[in-house]
């Protein structure tokens, strides 16, 4: 169920299916162990149940952290049209001609990250 959220397969009530699937192996455990492992899930889902929400409704990662769900951006006022990232894109997402702003297609990005990491004009913003 956490993978599926963190994928983006999120669905309505899979929040209240892990809290019961949690709680049902903390009471049915035998050893301590058992009966503390599903403390981790219940701890988040009591103070970040907004980002498990995002997660599911929105697909969007508020932590800016679950690969899937992440948006890369190109800020026209900041890129400068060097190249660097469209020749660094491995599917071809970026589109633009030298000294002028490029655009990410968002169909074509399989958010690697490797534009962000080259722009040396801080010109890609991630969300």
């Amino acid at each position: 169920i956490l993978t599926r959220i963190t994928q983006g397969e999120g669905k309505e009530g899979d929040i209240e299916k892990l809290e019961a699937l949690a709680y049902q192996i903390k009471d049915s455990s035998l050893c301590g162990l058992g009966q503390t492992a599903p403390n981790p899930v219940l701890t988040t889902i009591k103070y970040f149940r907004d980002e498990y929400e995002a997660h599911i409704r929105d697909k969007k990662c508020p932590a800016v952290y679950c690969k899937k769900l992440l948006t890369y951006e190109i800020i026209p006022e900041k890129c400068t049209g060097c190249m660097v990232c469209k020749k660094g894109c491995p599917t071809k997402a970026i589109e633009g001609e030298k000294k002028l702003p490029h655009f990410i297609h968002q169909d074509l990005c399989i958010k690697c990250g490797d534009c962000y990491s080259k722009c040396k004009f801080d010109a890609i913003k991630v969300y």
